[in-house]
C-alpha cells in the first residue's frame, strides 16, 4: 500500500484562506463523513457528531460569531467585525466536530475526547485522499457559549475542530517536521 502511505506522509495542513472552490458535492461530503466516523470508539458510544456549514449557511453562522465578537468588544472596527463574520466563509465547505464526551461507567471520558479528534483527523485525512485542502481549527469561537448555542452545541458538548475544506490556491510549502530523535523514546534501551 504504498499509495496509502504516500498520502499519509504528504497531507499538510493548508490555511483557510489559502483554499478556494468548488468544495466537495454531496456525495463526497457524504463520503468524507462517512470515513471521519470509521474511528476507535471504545464502548460504541459514538461520543463525536458533525455540524456541516456549506453555501449560505457559513454567512449565517458568521453572523452569529460577528455578533458574539460585537459582544465581546464593543468598540471593534467595521473591518474587525466583517472579518469575524466570514470566518466560515474562507472555505467552500467547514465542518465542526462536536465531542459528547460525558462521563461513563466503563469508558473515560478523555477516551471518548480522543475520538473526537480521531474522528477530526480522519476528515481531514479523507479530503486529502479525495485531492481537496483541509485545516483543523478551533480559534476563539469554539468556545464561546453564545456562539455555540447558536450553532445548536449543547451545553454537554465542546466543539472539537472545525475542519475547513477547499481546493488550495497555490501549492503551499511543508513546514519542519521534528526529527524523530527528539521525539522518540525505546522503553529498555
Amino acid at each position: 500500500m504504498p499509495e496509502a502511505l504516500d498520502l499519509l506522509r504528504t497531507r499538510r495542513s493548508v490555511k483557510p484562506v489559502e483554499m478556494s472552490g468548488p468544495g466537495p458535492g454531496a456525495a463526497e461530503i457524504d463520503a468524507l463523513l462517512t470515513i471521519a466516523s470509521r474511528v476507535p470508539d471504545h464502548g460504541k458510544l459514538i461520543p463525536w457528531r458533525f455540524i456541516v456549514f456549506e453555501g449560505d449557511a457559513r454567512l449565517k453562522a458568521g453572523e452569529s460569531i460577528a455578533a458574539a465578537f460585537k459582544r465581546k468588544y464593543p468598540d471593534a472596527t467595521g473591518e474587525q467585525i466583517a472579518f469575524e463574520s466570514a470566518r466560515l466563509a474562507r472555505a467552500p465547505l467547514v465542518v465542526a466536530v462536536v465531542s459528547r464526551a460525558g462521563p461513563h461507567v466503563k469508558i473515560p471520558e478523555w477516551e471518548q475526547v480522543l475520538s473526537a479528534g480521531a474522528a477530526a483527523m480522519n476528515l481531514v485525512t479523507a479530503a486529502h485522499a479525495l485531492g481537496y485542502a483541509a485545516n483543523w481549527i478551533t480559534e476563539w469561537y469554539a468556545y464561546d457559549r453564545g456562539v455555540l448555542d447558536a450553532l445548536g452545541v449543547a451545553p454537554n458538548e465542546k466543539i472539537a475542530g472545525f475542519v475547513h475544506i477547499g481546493r488550495v490556491k497555490e501549492k503551499p510549502d511543508d513546514r519542519p517536521r521534528p526529527p524523530l530523535g527528539d521525539i522518540v523514546t525505546w522503553f529498555g534501551s
